[in-house]
């Protein structure tokens, strides 16, 4: 028995530990060979996505920009294109790509399954509300028991602060299947409602109530009865209030200008179902001692709530503004260009002057967007 490098029945033995790295080498470069089109593909899917994400994520959203969901949407299908063309440039046999895709098939089914009822069913009833065009970030909203006002509008859902000063999500799907309230910006009615006995004429109290009305600025007041009830009747004073934006504090002024106005004309705001827990004379009177009109009172609040209360919706609703300007700014800029085409002299200098200073004011308006954006993200 010979050694590696020793004769062999007077043969020279053949090199086996010199020859079985070079087999080994040339198996792996041949098979390495049929990798190289996946690697090329990878490596170009890479670059590929890196430019795309570039491109789409190099600008900060603005607060009410709704493209970021598109974004990701054009990224991941991007990744899903990437993903598909490495399959089908695998050096395996036709047979287990066709399992590889019916994988990746089968697992793209079972997540569109799994969230289509959410997912799907949130875009389709956000792009419906957009179409509707029913409201906008700083509009006035009550939906099922949620009142307040919009701060944002997104592709999933709709944010409003309340009341409260709280922030409340409402998802999509629920806009559309429930009554949307939507106060209009050029105002609304305030109303108030109080029950009195029959033994108060309502030509009498019809008068008190529209003096009320008229002292806390509502225009063309009226009454109505709502309710001849069993012991009182149910009347409603209504106005038109132009400046929406302080309709809680309009409704707050009328109840207690009503009580300041019954009360200083002797009006029990009573039915006859009334009764202390302790017994009082039958001539006792439930009026406070002194109906301090509101004329009278020596400090005057000029605090709104609502400017408290909605400090995101009422910023929100600036910053819409805002992009509603510069889309104005941009569709007359367009028209100034085409009719400076045609202009000389002194028109030309003019629709110049005047499409620079535009320019200047969507540039300006971008910078406070912007800002409003970094602000946000903080």
């Amino acid at each position: 028995m010979g050694f590696a490098g020793g004769p062999v029945n007077g043969l020279p033995a053949p090199n086996i530990i010199n020859e079985q790295p070079l087999n080994f080498l040339d198996t792996l470069l041949a098979n390495l060979s049929d990798f190289i089109p996946v690697l090329v593909v990878i490596a170009g899917a890479l670059l590929l996505m890196a430019s795309i994400h570039r491109i789409l994520f190099h600008r900060k959203l603005e607060p009410g920009d709704e493209s970021g969901i598109y974004r990701w949407l054009i990224f991941l299908s991007g990744c899903g294109l990437s993903l598909l063309l490495a399959i089908f440039v695998l050096p395996v046999a036709t047979e287990t790509r066709n399992q590889l895709l019916g994988l990746l098939g089968l697992l793209l089914s079972a997540m569109i399954a799994l969230s289509s009822t959410t997912f799907l069913s949130n875009i389709l009833a956000g792009m419906m509300l957009r179409a509707m065009h029913s409201f906008k970030p700083g509009d006035f909203l009550r939906v099922g028991d949620q009142f307040g006002r919009v701060t944002e509008r997104r592709l999933f859902y709709v944010e409003i602060q309340t009341e409260n000063h709280d922030l409340a999500t409402i998802p999509n799907i629920y806009m559309v299947s429930q009554p949307i309230t939507v106060i209009r910006a050029k105002g609304t009615i305030v109303a108030a409602t109080v029950s009195l006995g029959y033994e108060n004429p309502h030509e009498t109290i019809e008068k008190l109530l529209i003096q009320a009305a008229c002292g806390t600025q509502l225009e063309e007041p009226f009454v109505q009865v709502m309710e001849l009830g069993d012991y009182s009747v149910t009347y409603r004073i209504a106005g038109f209030l132009g400046e929406v934006k302080q309709i809680l504090t309009a409704r707050s002024n009328l109840r207690k200008m009503v009580m300041d106005i019954l009360h200083g004309a002797g009006v029990e705001i009573v039915s006859p179902t009334f009764m202390y827990q302790r017994p009082q004379p039958p001539e006792t009177v439930t009026i406070p001692e002194k109906a301090a009109s509101r004329a009278d009172k020596a400090v005057v609040d000029d605090q709104i709530p609502e400017e408290l209360i909605f400090d995101k919706a009422e910023a929100a609703e600036k910053l819409e503004l805002l992009r509603q300007e510069r889309e104005t700014q941009a569709g007359t800029i367009k028209e100034l260009s085409a009719r400076m085409k045609t202009a000389s002299g002194v028109d030309r200098a003019r629709l110049e002057g005047e499409i620079k200073w535009r320019r200047n004011r969507s540039a300006a308006i971008t910078a406070i967007l912007e800002k409003a954006a970094d602000t946000t993200e903080t």
